[in-house]
């Protein structure tokens, strides 16, 4: 008989509640337990969840043998910290994105990953949603013919919401078109294209001194040109364009938040009509993550397929953010 794999989840915010949202939905896995620092806090979600063990000390609920997958949605800056502890505890890890604010940090947790061979997949859900599957797929099976240019925008009012020492808007949101354009560039051109490119931004910072705004060109070591742009202090909006050499692909509905019905995007052969194509599903993409990670861990795997993100992927988004922001403070400071 297999047994029931127990959820341990660092912090009660609103992400917190997705997952547990996602984690009853999807109906095989338990959540466990729950830590927080706020006591009020941590009872009112425990008991609106009706979650039986609450901790306010982290590292006592890591370090708890009932646990078998540790959820950290913490704060981002601290996210390396509980990686790490999770990892020494033998604990499969789903971490929150963005996986750092530093690659000193995210090597750190990546290399207590590999260290500990322990599971470990960051949470940019949408990557596991059918949705993510059939862009990608229709993209490798030639649609549009090689990726010429890829030009994508994610903006969200939620600045207000966000820890500080999060580093803004970039690893808040600029992290999921920055995601989906390295899964796209990566799939056609190898890790070695997608490793190597320059990067050019202009941004502005907020009060906190973060990056608020930022437009960024990227081009690739094979002239591949791309463009990133993300914003957190004004209304959501989302959009993603590949343009390739015999047609386009425009997305109509917001990918990274993927749900069971309105997923949709065009393909368009160029000087032609459109075809329009509908991706329907069980859930969204916190129902695909936590029935992944699931399935994955009972058939013990260390990281999550195609066209999710591996160890490997989460570095190397981080080192594009990490170089996106460090081009738009560069400008900034001239």
């Amino acid at each position: 008989m297999k047994k029931t794999l127990n959820w341990g989840m660092l912090g009660t915010s609103f992400i917190s509640a997705e997952m547990a949202d996602a984690i009853i939905k999807e109906g095989h896995t338990r959540l466990y337990s729950v830590a927080g620092r706020s006591v009020a806090t941590l009872n009112e979600f425990a008991n609106k969840y009706d979650i039986k063990n609450t901790f306010t000390d982290f590292d006592a609920l890591i370090n708890d043998p009932q646990v078998d997958i540790i959820y950290i949605a913490l704060p981002n800056h601290l996210h390396h910290e509980y990686v790490i502890k999770a990892a020494n505890a033998s604990k499969a890890v789903l971490c929150e994105k963005s996986l750092s604010i530093d690659m000193e940090k995210t090597h750190a947790a990546l290399t207590a990953v590999s260290e500990n061979n322990t599971f470990f997949v960051e949470g940019l859900m949408y990557l596991t949603h059918p949705f993510t599957r059939a862009i990608a797929q229709t993209i490798k099976e030639g649609a549009i013919g090689e990726i010429k240019s890829i030009s994508a925008q994610y903006c969200a009012a939620i600045e207000q919401f966000v820890n500080p020492n999060s580093k803004g808007a970039l690893y808040n949101l600029g992290c999921y078109p920055a995601s989906l354009m390295h899964l796209l560039i990566k799939q056609q051109f190898t890790s070695e294209v997608s490793d190597n490119y320059q990067i050019n931004a202009f941004g502005k910072r907020d009060n906190d001194g973060n990056v608020c705004e930022s437009a960024a060109t990227i081009q690739y070591s094979n002239g591949i040109t791309c463009q990133l742009h993300t914003a957190e202090n004004y209304g959501l909006h989302a959009a993603f364009t590949v343009l390739g050499s015999e047609g386009s692909l425009v997305l109509n509905s917001n990918p990274w938040l993927p749900d069971a019905k309105g997923n949709s995007f065009a393909i368009t052969k160029y000087e032609q009509e459109s075809e329009v194509i509908s991706v329907e599903a069980d859930g969204n993409g916190f129902l695909y993550q936590v029935r992944l990670i699931r399935e994955a861990l009972e058939q013990g795997h260390k990281n999550l397929q195609w066209p999710a993100a591996t160890p490997q992927d989460s570095g190397q988004i981080m080192k594009l953010l990490t170089d996106w922001e460090a081009a738009t403070l560069t400008t900034l400071d001239q």
